[in-house]
């Protein structure tokens, strides 16, 4: 039986045989606050690596979602940023404004190495 699309993506927690050795290079870093205010803007900034950033071996884009508390369907795309091998770095900074807590997720793509994710819970005040 083929396996499920969300099975092909590698966590820090799901990462097994040679993929353990990739989850620091490859699960991308979510740097936010904890808890924000309802309706405040706040930044966020995701990155990956350090990671070859070469046209046989690169990050070539990410994706962000927020998983919001009570949603009836979840996720929300945020954003998608394409990465061009050798001139441009994998790296993302966002400005959001949430209305109720949630999580963010975040999926890059490595040539090489496939889809991998990061989260972080974001609690609304």
């Amino acid at each position: 039986m083929p396996k499920k699309f969300g099975d092909l993506v590698y966590t820090p927690e799901s990462a097994s045989g040679e993929a353990i050795s990739k989850v620091e290079t490859h699960t991308p870093k979510i740097e936010a606050p904890d808890q924000v205010k309802s309706g405040e803007p706040f930044h966020v900034k995701i990155s990956v690596g350090p990671h070859p950033n070469t046209i046989q071996h690169s990050i070539r884009w990410i994706e962000v979602y927020f998983q919001e508390d009570g949603r009836a369907f979840n996720p929300v795309l945020l954003a998608r940023v394409h990465f061009e091998p050798e001139l441009a770095e994998p790296e993302v900074q966002l400005k959001l404004v949430l209305k109720k807590s949630g999580v963010i997720h975040a999926i890059e793509y490595c040539n090489l190495h496939g889809l991998w994710e990061g989260r972080k819970e974001i609690k609304v005040v």
